[in-house]
């Protein structure tokens, strides 16, 4: 009777069990599907904030420069690596705002793929347009609604796209009002991507395993328009599904995941727990019929139980001897371990179970909280371990309080994360220091300089910002080799660190040969200049060898007191770079503390007035070429042979000459780009240079020293005397003496190359670098100019005119052609007939015009 007593309690509680189970195991299908939900939702925000933040890194190039270069934006892409992270990404693009209010796309990244994206107006995709245009008056990323890209409709793709949009405003403070967005709105930046692709990088294993259908769909206003579809051929869904919404960038995605399944039913024996029950009830049913049958059936029972037991904690004290971990268990009264496992013997020594607690701990008095169990939480700490031979090492603790055995016990487990840490040490150090000379680098040099002028404003002690820049240093570059340059740059370094030892100055290479010195909490104005002397004085004498070869070091530092407050970083470094050119046009090895009342600084300030102005010249339209004829001496017209001369169009509309700007240009490294706009706009309106059109003989184009050591200028020049048609023989390179000399063999393959292409080669101001005639064997040119001082002198200085002589006599016996500069008179041009020059130019004789081209356009 008692066994059918047990059997039916059991079975009453198998069945109460298995219906628990079947609403655990119903809850828990409903828990992964709401998890795949959240998680599909998760990664497909993630994705797009990937994106908002591959915008950012973009927007913060346009905002760092007046004008980002294609090659600028190429390199800022590569750089970032953006489908390592995003490989739905399909282009990094930036539309530029033109004068008419339409966004054109000018830079776009990879150029692969995207070649069509170049030159597109947004306003022919309407979604595309009205998110930049709500980006523009929010200036927050916006997300456009999907619609078909230009490369998916060029390679027939059938999934739609998204743009991601950031504006770019005009430099100044943030504007505050949707009006001044859109007065200041510069441009755009434009990250486009394959939905279908982006969403689905982002599916959960389940979802692709088919145990989960998911769709997503842009419900923005109300209307459902379909993004992806993991199963687009499933007709309906078995299970339960879960409805989750990613809102960003001003749209609303619906993510919804169904179970491709039918709820699991635990009815058969290997998942239910019924039939085990039963088993169990019938086992217990037997069991009580042998209890009360026989005692010796019992005792046996319970026996095997207790082995099945020991069995149970060897394995466990094995399973914990081979755990990578440190455990130790240690008495809760005195701290007293007890126990350390294989890994915690190994790492503490063998004598470590004769240690306490606290005695592991470098800090003792945390130690002492270990031990005393005010810890005993569970929660990680980071802590300093010592073992039985001093080794230090940090590890994660952690310590609970466990009973075992009715004794009160501390268990604590702890991970050794030395390495761990000093990877994290290396990367911080990395991360503010320059490679080469171990110096602070640019980026946390900024960082430093910035929190002293924040201390400035609230009655911090004055500061003193000194800008080094060594002299010559590209001579040791050009005649021993970059590594030699970078070996100067370590002692040097080493050099700075000896000299400044334990007074807190801060040293930075900023780039280059370039460094930056912070000296912080001046007691007088006195004591930045003292320090700055002390510094040139020790890198004046300093000496660098470097295979049998000798260098004397010098440096030039301008330097800024930080008084003030309200400064910015950007200002002060302006100032004192401003000082330390100034500093150089003084004759280099010297101090210059910066004061803006200098005369020099004002110059300084008036070149970078032009230079910012220069670089939106060519897309304002305010570069002019005219022409100045170049006539024969004796009268003899023939073909028309000009010279093609550059001005600048202020907004007044007046013509600047330019010797007002080219200065500022070349100082500034602008002038490349001049050069390249005046040789691509004189070859693609060749005929369009002067009144005679095709009747034109031959204009002169003049190349800067910059544009000379540009190689790949020679491969433009040749590719556009090839597209337009003009034949190679009409045009002619001038180059000024000072330029052919400065690196002769340069030069040389320079010219070479376009005089065997055709083109003819002129060496301008001959004479006024006082240089040998010798050099002229090394340059191919075909044409000399005699400078136009020795012009101006003929009738009244016996010098000039024999040095005009000589100069004709040699230019013929080279077979050059000779012309005569600054001809001024008659008689002057009477004088040079007399000598055989062949041609003259001045003002006298032909005064420049706009060329035919630009004539029309003003």
């Amino acid at each position: 009777m008692w066994s059918l007593v047990a059997l039916g309690l059991g079975v009453a509680l198998s069945v109460w069990l298995a219906q628990a189970q079947q609403r655990r195991v119903d809850a828990g299908q409903r828990a992964d599907l709401e998890a795949v939900a959240d998680a599909l939702a998760g990664t497909v925000g993630e994705g797009l904030r990937t994106c908002e933040l591959l915008a950012r890194s973009v927007q913060s190039l346009f905002l760092a420069s007046s004008e980002v270069e294609p090659r600028e934006f190429t390199h800022l892409y590569q750089n970032l690596h953006p489908r390592d992270r995003l490989d739905s990404l399909q282009a990094v693009a930036y539309a530029e705002r033109d004068a008419d209010g339409r966004y054109v796309t000018r830079l776009v990244a990879p150029r692969e793929g995207n070649e069509r994206v170049l030159g597109l107006d947004v306003a022919s995709q309407p979604p595309n347009l009205a998110a930049l245009l709500a980006a523009r008056d929010s200036d927050r990323p916006v997300l456009s609604a999907p619609f078909r890209l230009l490369q998916q409709e060029a390679s027939g793709t059938p999934a739609e796209g998204v743009t991601l949009r950031l504006p770019i405003f005009h430099p100044g403070p943030p504007p505050a009002s949707v009006a001044e967005r859109r007065e200041r709105a510069r441009g755009s930046v434009a990250i486009s991507f394959n939905v279908r692709r982006l969403i689905g990088d982002s599916l959960p294993e389940e979802i692709a395993d088919a145990a989960f259908h998911a769709s997503v769909a842009d419900v923005t206003g109300g209307t459902a328009r379909p993004l992806f579809d993991s199963h687009p051929l499933a007709h309906g869904d078995a299970g339960d599904h879960v409805t989750r919404t990613v809102l960003f960038g001003g749209r609303e995605w619906r993510v919804q995941v169904h179970a491709m399944r039918q709820p699991l039913a635990v009815a058969d024996w290997s998942q239910s727990i019924l039939w085990p029950g039963l088993v169990a009830s019938a086992l217990f049913a037997l069991l009580v019929w042998s209890v009360l049958t026989s005692r010796r059936r019992a005792l046996e029972q319970g026996w095997r139980m207790s082995r099945r037991y020991r069995e149970s904690e060897e394995r466990f004290r094995v399973l914990n001897e081979l755990l990578p971990a440190l455990v130790l268990l240690a008495r809760g009264g005195d701290g007293r371990i007890t126990y350390a496992n294989q890994a915690a013997r190994l790492r503490l020594g063998e004598a470590s179970g004769e240690l306490t607690l606290a005695a592991l701990f470098d800090d003792h008095r945390l130690g002492l909280r270990m031990q005393a169990g005010e810890l005993a939480n569970g929660t990680p700490s980071e802590a300093v371990l010592s073992n039985a031979t001093g080794d230090r090492f940090w590890a994660s603790v952690s310590t609970a309080r466990v009973d075992v055995g009715g004794e009160d016990m501390l268990l604590m487990v702890a991970t050794d994360t030395s390495e761990q840490r000093q990877l994290t040490e290396l990367l911080g150090y990395q991360a503010s220091h320059d490679a080469l000379t171990e110096l602070y680098n640019r980026r946390e040099f900024e960082r430093r300089v910035e929190r002293v002028l924040v201390a400035l404003s609230s009655g911090g002690m004055p500061a003193a910002l000194l800008y080094m820049d060594l002299d010559q240093f590209k001579l040791i570059n050009d005649t021993s080799g970059h590594i030699a340059g970078d070996q100067l740059l370590i002692q040097l370094a080493t050099a700075m660190r000896e000299q400044f030892d334990g007074e807190g100055v801060l040293l930075a290479r900023l780039g280059g040969d370039e460094f930056g010195v912070l000296v912080p909490g001046l007691r007088e104005a006195g004591q930045a200049r003292d320090l700055a002397e002390r510094l040139r004085e020790r890198i004046d004498g300093y000496v660098f060898v470097w295979e049998q070869r000798t260098y004397t070091i010098t440096v030039s530092i301008g330097g800024v007191v930080l008084d003030q407050p309200g400064l910015a970083f950007k200002d002060v470094l302006a100032q004192a770079d401003t000082a330390c050119y100034m500093a150089k046009e003084g004759g280099r090895n010297r101090v210059h503390f910066y004061s803006a009342s200098d005369d020099e600084t004002a110059r300084r300030h008036g070149e970078m007035e032009w230079a910012n102005r220069l670089r939106w010249a060519v897309a304002e339209g305010r570069l002019l070429l005219m022409y100045q004829e170049v006539r024969p001496v004796s009268g003899d017209r023939g073909r028309p042979y000009i010279e093609l001369l550059l001005r600048f169009r202020d907004q007044q509309g007046r013509l600047v000459p330019p010797g007002a700007f080219l200065p500022a240009a070349e100082r500034y490294g602008l002038m490349p780009m001049i050069d390249r706009w005046v040789i691509e706009t004189a070859l693609s309106h060749f005929d369009q240079l002067h009144p005679s059109g095709a009747g034109l003989g031959l204009a002169t184009i003049n190349l800067s020293g910059a544009s000379i050591e540009d190689e790949s200028l020679v491969d433009r020049i040749l590719e556009l005397l090839h597209a337009h048609g003009v034949d190679p023989q009409r045009v002619c390179f001038e180059i000024t003496e000072t330029v052919a000399v400065r690196n002769l063999s340069q030069v040389g393959r320079f010219l070479g190359r376009l005089r065997d292409a055709g083109c003819k080669l002129a060496l301008d101001d001959f004479g006024a670098g006082m240089s040998s005639f010798g050099y002229l064997k090394n340059l191919p040119v075909d044409i000399i100019k005699i400078d136009g001082s020795f012009i101006r002198d003929l009738l009244t200085d016996p010098m000039s005119h024999a040095i005009v002589r000589a100069v004709n006599d040699i230019g013929h016996q080279r077979g050059m052609v000779v012309i005569a500069e600054w001809v001024s008179s008659v008689e002057v041009l009477d004088a040079l007939a007399a000598i055989g020059v062949d041609y003259a130019q001045g003002f006298d004789l032909h005064r420049p015009e706009p060329v035919p081209l630009h004539r029309r356009r003003g």
